[in-house]
């Protein structure tokens, strides 16, 4: 059977799954999968280049807010 976010072992009840990948350079971008719905990836055009943020409440799952930080440019 398939895990959510393509994870090698299902959550525990009470507990959301997630799966972060950080990227490599310009080849793959970064992408958050939350509960088998991406959040943020190349595809969906809302990543970039520093710190990629998903803010989501810890009690019902839902997404708040995403947001980017380049960190390189200051």
């Amino acid at each position: 059977p398939r895990n959510k976010c393509g994870n090698q072992k299902s959550c525990p009840q009470n507990y959301f799954a997630f799966k972060i990948i950080s990227g490599a350079a310009n080849v793959v971008g970064p992408s958050i999968c939350f509960e088998d719905l991406v959040l943020m990836s190349s595809v969906k055009n809302n990543i970039g280049r520093g710190l990629n943020i998903a803010l989501v409440n810890g009690t019902t799952g839902q997404l708040l807010k995403t947001n980017t930080f380049d960190m390189y440019s200051g």
